[in-house]
């Protein structure tokens, strides 16, 4: 019986051993990305700029704390959300610079994933090694998620710091766990842009017509899809003295017009989060708002809130990244010469 108990636990060993030796060069690939994104120039260019506006915001909210923070008509002032909201006029307020400059770093990060190796002739080698393929592009991908989080973290945790030092008291639990939230969904906002960039890679051979194409899609949800939402939606616009349903149903079709933009699915998410006084994110008719008593929503009901605009977001990142993974795997790549 011991000797039959000792084979297992041989086994198990062994089981063991293999995985482990198996996941070793998957860490080496993603700690060798992660080295390459920092020591890039790109990179810390991105992250300066990034670093210097938000900086710059919340120091100009700090020296007018005393009007800005202070404000709120009721006695939970929200001193820390207000930091990542409120701004005193000169500059955007932070998360106005993070839903703007992220998805500019996401794109910085991943245009040249793939195509800069085939380029070079890099990957045809560590194809050749006997490793998993779809290391290569699962590396590239946990690297870039890992430096957005460390990134996005540093910038809230800093920001917390700051309120930490010139309000001297410590932000309320309600108060950090939302900002840890907006936080992690910041991250799968910006790994969204990530991914679209890394598919761009894959499915191009030029690093510049992968970044091209990825800011393209960046202005077009920016600047020029609101504006066909605008010239779409003007046909239907009531008249000024039109039934209130009339104007309920102009107002829900822009509202579901809008839902396919990334950047305004985020924005819907951070003013529910970080704004805990606001209780619906689209058009309300006469009788939903009849009877409400203005008050601010916990941070179970505000999750439950943007839940739809968080799974959606979500379902996108995952889905650009299905389809950059489901082209590298088919996808036939050869050494140059």
């Amino acid at each position: 019986m011991e000797f039959i108990n000792s084979i297992e636990l041989f086994r198990r060993n062994e089981n063991a051993d293999a995985s482990h030796s198996l996941m070793a060069p998957f860490k080496v690939m993603v700690q060798k990305e992660i080295s390459d994104h920092i020591r890039n120039w790109r990179f810390i260019i991105l992250f300066a700029i990034i670093s210097l506006a938000c900086l710059g915001t919340l120091f100009s909210t700090l020296s007018d704390s005393a009007k800005i923070l202070a404000t709120s008509n009721s006695g939970n002032t929200f001193f820390f959300l207000n930091l990542f909201t409120k701004s005193n006029g000169t500059l955007p307020s932070f998360f106005v610079f993070v839903g703007f400059l992220g998805p500019l770093f996401g794109i910085g990060l991943g245009f040249d994933a793939i195509s800069s190796e085939q380029n070079r002739g890099t990957l045809s080698r560590v194809m050749a090694q006997p490793i998993p393929r779809d290391y290569i592009i699962n590396s590239k991908f946990l690297a870039g998620i890992i430096v957005i989080s460390v990134m996005l973290f540093a910038l809230s945790f800093l920001v917390l710091g700051a309120g930490l030092v010139a309000l001297g008291t410590p932000p309320t639990a309600e108060e950090f766990m939302r900002i840890v939230i907006y936080t992690i969904l910041s991250i799968i906002y910006v790994s969204f842009w990530l991914n679209l960039s890394i598919l761009f890679s894959v499915r191009f051979r030029q690093p510049a017509t992968s970044a091209l194409l990825g800011l393209a899609v960046w202005l077009f949800f920016t600047i020029f899809y609101p504006l066909i939402v605008n010239i779409i939606v003007k046909g239907f616009e009531p008249g000024k003295y039109a039934m209130p349903s009339k104007i309920f149903i102009y107002q829900k079709l822009k509202f579901y017009l809008v839902q396919i933009m990334p950047n305004e699915l985020f924005d819907q998410i951070t003013s529910a989060l970080l704004v805990p006084s606001v209780r619906s994110l689209g058009p309300l008719t006469m009788e939903q708002m009849q009877g409400a008593i203005p008050s601010t929503l916990s941070i179970g009901q505000s999750i439950l809130l943007v839940w739809p605009q968080a799974t959606g977001l979500l379902s996108l990142t995952l889905l650009c990244f299905l389809f950059s993974y489901v082209i590298f795997m088919k996808r036939e790549i050869r050494s140059r010469g």
